[in-house]
């Protein structure tokens, strides 16, 4: 079973579910009981040079990756 984010409209808080691909977007209850919105996102795991930077926790937000895996455009880096 695949593992989905989700992140509060509210307050940006992100958790995580093991759900079927079938049940991905069904409404998700607030772990926390404050009665948040979640949204499911992309999960963006290892864009990063380092791998130290995470992704954007804002559900309109998205990375386009570049040629060589570092994130920047094709030749950005000088290794794509």
């Amino acid at each position: 079973m695949p593992i989905y984010e989700y992140v509060a409209v509210e307050d940006g808080t992100v958790i995580e579910l093991l759900r079927p691909m079938k049940d991905a977007d069904l409404k998700v209850e607030d772990p926390e009981k404050q009665g948040r919105t979640f949204l499911r996102r992309l999960s963006t795991f290892g864009l990063g040079a380092s791998g130290t930077e995470s992704a954007p926790a804002t559900p309109s937000t998205h990375i386009h990756s570049g040629g060589c895996g570092c994130g920047k455009p094709n030749g950005g880096c000088g290794r794509g």
